[in-house]
């Protein structure tokens, strides 16, 4: 079984999946290896894309990258073009490989993506606004109002959560780690089921 976990920027999805993965459960960071293929196979197709000097000292320079598709949503809609099938396809091998009941996929931009196809089940994590901005803030040194803008060009909470099949509420460890205990048992036992 494929479980899909998303949040917006502050949410604690990676939090969340690295409880999953303190259970057992091996989790793929769509993000990670989106990066790790940026660097590697699609390198020549990127290159054709958008030029050999988007690669500085054989290193993807991912602020020029940056600054070139969020400006320019034709060249946004080509990169995702290359890199989105890349990771599914990435993603479904990587599943094939990996022993347990069930894996997760971890993908801030899951539905926008595709990727919820490419799952069984969604677990939207959710934070409020104000907790959101404040981890946001402090992990990536970024204003108030830089984040801001980051989450609103994201999907809001509420669609998230009116999508999702389980959603988290991230506000304490504490709860953090009861509900992912509670939702383990459940797709253990869900996976179980799924394959008699």
């Amino acid at each position: 079984m494929k479980v899909g976990i998303t949040g917006g920027i502050g949410s604690g999805k990676s939090t969340v999946c690295r409880l999953f993965a303190e259970r057992g459960i091996a989790v793929y960071d769509s993000d990670h290896e989106a990066k790790r293929l940026m660097a590697g196979p699609l390198r020549r197709a990127i290159e054709d894309r958008f030029g050999t000097s988007i690669y500085r000292d054989e290193v993807l320079d991912r602020r020029a990258l940056a600054r070139v598709v969020f400006n320019d949503p034709q060249a946004l809609a080509d990169l995702n073009a290359l890199v989105h099938p890349a990771v599914r396809t990435d993603f479904e091998a990587w599943a094939a490989r990996q022993e347990g009941p069930y894996v997760i996929l971890e993908s801030a931009i899951l539905y926008e993506s595709g990727f919820d196809d490419a799952v069984d089940r969604v677990l939207a994590v959710l934070a409020p606004m104000a907790v959101r901005i404040e981890r946001t803030c402090r992990r990536d040194d970024a204003s108030v109002e830089e984040v801001r803008r980051r989450i609103a060009a994201q999907m809001s909470d509420d669609e998230l959560a009116a999508r999702a099949d389980d959603t988290m509420v991230n506000i304490k460890m504490e709860d953090l780690e009861a509900e992912v205990s509670l939702l383990d048992r459940k797709y253990r036992a869900d996976a179980i089921r799924n394959k008699a």
